[in-house]
């Protein structure tokens, strides 16, 4: 009898700790839309109502395949809000053929090699002695900064942005929300 409570209890113990690492392994929702690790950087953006700017960006600058591709890549997100903080008629002007260098300079300043996630990069700015840079898949630098438990990104013209949604896994790599477009030289 007490084996069996032993084992019982075990058992318990260890599906309580199955559930709840399971819970917190589930990507957050991003927009209210599901975010499926299962699924490529693509596909999950494709369905976030606050990324249909970026969606319509990499579509124009033929860079769906890459973000497809195997990876893995850390995306560093920017909402529809985002675009709508650069000047007006920018969005429109970038996304035009004659541009697609332009705009996809800019895309590719959003991506870093690998699969970085939030605890990552704070354990990183922490051992900088409060800062990391990145090296983006366009070349430039990304610095991440930490405040408040939050992270912040400047871009090499001192712009910055801010992580509002971090660590949505995809099957390629990872991806976090941040509020502005970041800028390259």
């Amino acid at each position: 009898m007490k084996n069996t409570l032993l084992t019982l209890l075990a058992a318990a113990t260890f599906a309580v700790t199955s559930l709840a690492a399971s819970a917190q392994m589930k990507d957050p929702t991003v927009g209210g839309a599901a975010m499926y690790p299962d699924k490529t950087i693509v596909a999950n953006a494709v369905n976030s109502p606050i990324h249909t700017t970026l969606v319509a960006a990499v579509k124009a600058g033929g860079l769906v395949d890459t973000l497809n591709s195997a990876g893995p890549f850390t995306v560093f997100a920017p909402t529809n809000d985002a675009f709508a903080k650069l000047p007006a008629g920018t969005v429109d002007t970038l996304v035009k053929p004659e541009n697609k260098a332009t705009l996809d300079k800019i895309l590719t300043y959003h991506v870093v090699a690998g699969n970085i996630s939030s605890k990552d990069l704070k354990s990183w700015i922490k051992k900088g002695k409060g800062s990391y840079v990145a090296t983006t898949v366009e070349g430039g630098k990304l610095t991440f900064t930490e405040d408040m438990g939050k992270i912040k990104i400047t871009d090499e013209k001192g712009g910055s942005a801010w992580i509002t949604t971090a660590d949505v896994f995809q099957s390629n790599g990872v991806i976090h929300v941040v509020d502005t477009v970041l800028m390259p030289s």
